[in-house]
């Protein structure tokens, strides 16, 4: 069963686009309000005469270094915390850490 898909008016760079999304309303709105603000960002960083569509790749440029800094970011939250479970592990007792790697729990009858 395939969701209904959205219909959303949005304003990017002065012109209107009518986008369609299976992602909420609001959502695609706060997402192309995100990229009209970044290409009024480029062209007012530039000079005057910024031609739209250099503007706007200019713009996905900013766009997408903010998603691989967000990536980067995320990996390496995800590393960190990979080392310290492995080392909070190393703390267990080694009767728990053993039950601990294989992702089972340990049960009353299991340590007698």
């Amino acid at each position: 069963m395939t969701e209904a898909r959205t219909v959303v008016k949005v304003r990017i760079g002065g012109d209107e686009y009518t986008l369609r999304s299976d992602r909420p309303a609001d959502y695609t709105q706060a997402v192309a309000e995100h990229v009209d603000r970044t290409l009024k960002e480029v062209q007012h960083a530039g000079s005057a005469g910024v031609e739209t569509h250099k503007a706007a790749i200019l713009a996905a440029l900013a766009i997408t270094d903010e998603l691989f800094q967000a990536r980067a970011g995320e990996q390496e939250v995800a590393e960190r915390l990979k080392r310290l479970a492995a080392e909070l592990a190393r703390l267990l007792p080694p009767a728990k850490r053993a039950s601990r790697a294989g992702g089972s729990v340990a049960t009353r009858e299991d340590e007698s």
